[in-house]
Formats: C-alpha cells, structure tokens, sequence
C-alpha cells in the first residue's frame, strides 16, 4: 500500500511538473473527470501550490472535487467562482483572505444543493447583498463572514439559513436586535461574536440556542453573562466581568475559559457560579486577577495559562493543589523564580509543556526542571540562565547546568534564546534522543555549536541567531538527516557562496538568513526586469542567451581582514559601506 502512496505521489508531481505538462493532460477531460474525489483534490492543491491553477483549468474537477480551499489567493476572483459555481458535489469552499472575492463573484454559487460549508474571512467587499446570494443555500451547515463588509441587517437575513450548526459572525456590528432575529438558528452549536455590539441585555437571547456549546463575546461589552445549560467553551477575553454563567438551572459543563486581558470587577463572585471542577482549560494571561484562591477547586484542569500576570513565588501553592493533571502550564513573564519552580516539583507528574520565558529564573531552576519526567516542550528564552556555575572564590566554570535536562528521556522542544549558554555548556542536550526543535540566540556560540548539534539524531528545526557562524564552520556542518529548517539569522558572517554551497549538498534543508531573504528578492526583481525586456524585443533578438550578471570589480569581502575578536567588537559598531570608485560620495549606513 505505501508503494502504490508513493507511485501516486510521483504520479501526480509529474502531471503538475510545468505547464506544458499540464497543458497535455488537460485534452484527456472525460478521463479527469472521473478520477477519485481524493486524488482529485490532492492534484488540485498541487496545481495550486505551483501556481499552475488557472480559472479554466477548474473545469476538468468539476465533477470530482468536493473539497476546495483557495485561502490568501489574491488572484480568485468572479471569473474563478464562475467556474467553481458548476461544480456538481462541492460540500466545502474556503475562500478567506480572497480580497478580490465581491457581491457579484458570490453570485455564481446560488442555489448549490450540496454546498455545506463555505468561508467568506475577511472579504472585505462582501456586504449584506451577498448575504442575500447565501441565503438562497439551503443545504449549508457551517458559514464563516468575519471581518467582512456585512451588517447588522445583513447578519438578520441570516435567520433563514436553518441548518446552520457554527456560525462566524467576528468582527460585524451585531446588534442586540441583529442577535435576536437569529432566535429561528435553534441547531447552533458555535458561534463567534467578538468585537460586536451585544450588551447584557442582548446576552440573555443566547439562552434561545439549547445546543450552544461554543460561543466567542471576546472584545464585546458584555459583563454579567447568563447560565447555558449546553455551553462548554466561553471566550470572554478583553471584556470587564461581573460575573459568569449567573442563572438558575442546571450548571452549564464548562471545560474551557478563556479570560486573556479580562478585568475581574470581583474576582470571587466572577468565579461564584462556575463548576470549577469540570474545567479542563483555563486561561488568565494578562487579566487583572490577583487572587489565586480560585483555582483551588480545579482539580481536573489540564491546561493553565497565568502568563504576563501577577502570580509570584508565594501564590505557587496554588498550582501545587491542582497540579495531578496538569500538562500545560504558561507562567511566562510572572514574577515566579527558581524558588518557585522548587515548591512544584513532584506535584506535576503529568506535565508536558511549561513555558518560563522573561522570568528571574536561574541556573538553579533547571536542577528542579530536570525532575519533572514528562515534560516535552520547554521555554526558557530571556531568563538569567548562564549554562555553567562558577566555583566559590574563583571565575572557573564548573559543570554545565544543563546536564540536570539529560533525565527528560521525552524532551522534544527547548527554546534557549537570549540566555548565556555558550557552545560547552550545550554538551548535555546530546543525551536527549528525541529532541527535535532546538532555539538558540547569543553571540557567544560559534562553529563548534553547529559540529555539536549534528549529533541530535532527530532534529528537524534548529535555530543559531546571531551566532559568531563562520563560513568554514557551515561548510564542515553535517546536519543530521531529519533536519529541514537551518535557521542561521543574524549570524552575519556567513557569505552568500557558503549559503549557497550548503543548500546544493543539503537541498532538503531550508535555510533562513538574510542573504537567502535578499537573494529572493533581488532574483524576484531581475527576473521581472528580463521578461519586460524580453517582451520588447523584436523577434531576432528572443533568442540571445542571457548572461550571469557579473560581480562588481571592486567587491571585496572586507572581514577577512580581521581576526575573530576584531569583528565580534566591530559587530556592534557603526559601519558604512563604500566601494573605492565612489570615494568622494557618502554612503547612507547599513
């Protein structure tokens, strides 16, 4: 089976290779049309990926395809949805960030019978008239319209729409009047207004949709929000609250609270009609809440966010109590210290990602980091940790800090950047086999890093910014075999030759610096200069040969000149560059 996977892989790369190729399986129609729904949508989303889809081209899949998804395709406009108007069994068409995408291109998808689901996100030009082209879509169950040009008389029209079971409303004017005529919608189950009109009073209409389990008020002024009986995720972020779910009946079975940069006007009372316990997911970053003593009774929570918020070494214990099931924590930018981190070890056993980004933890909180067995992803990035210990009454360096990671026998992320380590302290993460993403960013590493790292054997993702990288030193790198992101920026003495040499010996490794950003750009730039030329000769001419553009005379590459130390000071100081041919003129600073 994974041969003939593999053998329909090539197929279907061969056929999208270039347009000549397309252009000859593009006669055999009546053979296209009867290819399997799922090989014809994965050659479409090739076709797409090489920019080889074009709107006429669509009508070979028209009676194949089921699924399309042309998100951030600048290019589909009434002309493609014309096309995509005659296909007989579209159950799914994603058309966000289509910024061409207007009343009339929604036209041509009038009265499509098998047509569920479609995503009109931020098409700004769709207003209520095309509204009034998805209404006559009976069949749809799922419509996204946020950020869209539809108002609060465009939202009403909504009502006739009965199937519909999620419905995106995020970003409109919805009005507490808009909300109301939508009362007919009884099989919705998620529903988005952030950023609307709605009021308390406007909130009461959402006990009108006994199915609700989803629902979005983010942004909104809602403050005192009413008991639904079905409700299981509340996003209520951004907004000042009184209270939640304050009602009688049945307690709604919350599992996931979102509160991010909420204001708690009283933060018991707020919390007073929630079952606590049934919560899996909460999240509180950046709110105004203080008092910890809320999260007592949340013994089944599995995800908590506290991030940029005031919990501190002392309110830790907090965490402790619910700590048995907890596998995300996020305490990034708190005042938690390593002392902190000391009083959870052993009371998160379950505990698989704990961020500590832009806290005053230390070399000493990877000692107590090292004792919580499951953790996967770890964020340690701007923090005070240096990696090494220093002797008492002497600058030697002890042994790394690190080692106490070599127990995470499951680590997969480490995130190190802006911290002090340098290339022997990052000996220890060799021990952590399954290691797969690994950020770093200080000045202080060099070529022996990457030699280092080229032992991980399941590494995908390496990040080494602003390294003193050499071009030697990436030449003799031999990236383990699964590495496929190389992400080299600010390490600015590596040249464009070496670049370029390593992306021929390792082409299954995409590399991220500056030059590969330029070197984009300019290719982008030279070869639109060729083809206007090109279009402006006359016919003798087409043929002559383009040649490499050469290299400017006077281009020296001014480093080799100094030795190691010399250009880590001169990293940081003001340079100007100045070609001898242009002595007497100023050159604006780089």
């Amino acid at each position: 089976m994974e041969k003939e996977s593999e053998l329909i892989r090539r197929c279907i790369e061969a056929a999208c290779q270039s347009k000549e190729s397309v252009e000859k399986w593009r006669r055999q129609r009546r053979t296209l049309e009867r290819l399997p729904s799922h090989l014809s949508q994965s050659l479409l989303r090739n076709l797409l990926r090489r920019r080889l889809l074009f709107p006429s081209l669509l009508e070979v899949f028209k009676y194949s395809v089921e699924e399309i998804d042309l998100r951030g395709e600048n290019s589909v406009d009434a002309e493609w949805m014309a096309y995509l108007g005659a296909f007989r069994y579209l159950r799914s068409l994603n058309l966000g960030d289509c910024h061409r995408i207007n009343n009339s291109a929604v036209w041509s998808i009038v009265g499509m019978t098998s047509l569920k689901e479609v995503d009109l996100s931020r098409c700004l030009k769709v207003t209520d008239a095309g509204v009034k082209h998805l209404i006559s879509i009976s069949t749809l169950e799922k419509l996204w319209i946020s950020e869209t040009g539809v108002s609060a008389n465009g939202v009403a029209l909504l009502a006739s729409l009965k199937n519909l079971s999620v419905l995106d409303l995020g970003g409109l004017p919805v009005t507490d009047s808009a909300l109301n005529s939508l009362q007919a919608l009884t099989k919705l189950r998620y529903l988005d207004l952030w950023g609307s009109k709605i009021s308390n009073q406007g909130a009461l209409v959402l006990q009108r949709f006994p199915k609700l389990s989803f629902l979005n008020l983010a942004w909104t002024n809602v403050t005192r929000f009413p008991n639904l009986s079905a409700l299981e995720c509340l996003n209520m972020s951004n907004c000042t609250i009184d209270s939640i779910l304050e009602g009688n009946g049945d307690k709604a079975p919350l599992l996931k609270l979102v509160c991010a940069g909420a204001t708690f006007m009283n933060e018991a009372e707020a919390f007073l009609y929630i079952k606590t316990s049934s919560l899996s997911l909460l999240d509180v970053s950046k709110s105004s809440l203080s008092r910890f003593g809320v999260l007592a009774d949340m013994k089944m929570l599995e995800h908590l966010d506290l991030s940029s918020g005031t919990m501190g070494d002392d309110s830790v214990e907090m965490i402790v109590c619910i700590g048995a099931n907890l596998k995300n924590l996020n305490l990034s930018s708190t005042r938690v210290s390593s002392v902190g981190i000391g009083i959870l070890v052993g009371h998160v056993p379950k505990l698989e990602n704990l961020s500590l980004s832009h806290t005053a933890i230390n070399d000493v909180a990877l000692s107590y980091i090292g004792l919580m067995p499951s953790l996967k992803v770890i964020d340690l990035s701007n923090t005070n940790i240096k990696g090494f210990f220093l002797q008492p009454g002497t600058e030697l360096h002890v042994d790394s800090t690190l080692t106490a990671l070599q127990n995470l026998s499951y680590l997969e992320s480490l995130n190190l950047e802006h911290t002090q380590v340098r290339d022997p302290d990052l000996h220890p993460l060799l021990s952590c086999k399954k290691l797969s993403h690994l950020s770093l960013k200080c000045a202080s590493l060099t070529d022996a890093t990457l030699h280092l790292l080229s032992s991980l054997p399941k590494l995908t993702t390496l990040h080494v910014r602003d390294a003193v990288l050499t071009t030697n030193g990436l030449d003799a790198f031999s990236p383990p075999t699964t590495l496929r992101v190389l992400d080299l920026m600010g390490c600015w003495l590596l040249t464009e030759d070496a670049i370029s040499q390593f992306l021929k010996k390792h082409p299954q490794v995409e590399i991220r610096h500056e030059i590969v950003q330029n070197l984009s750009t300019e290719h982008q730039t030279i070869s639109n200069c060729l083809s206007t030329s090109q279009q402006s000769l006359k016919g003798p001419q087409r043929n002559k040969k383009q040649g490499n553009l050469p290299m400017p005379e006077f281009f020296v590459d001014q480093r080799l000149k100094y030795n190691r130390e010399e250009l880590l000071a001169l990293q940081f100081s003001p340079l100007s560059l100045q070609s001898p041919h242009d002595a007497g003129s100023v050159t604006p600073n780089v």
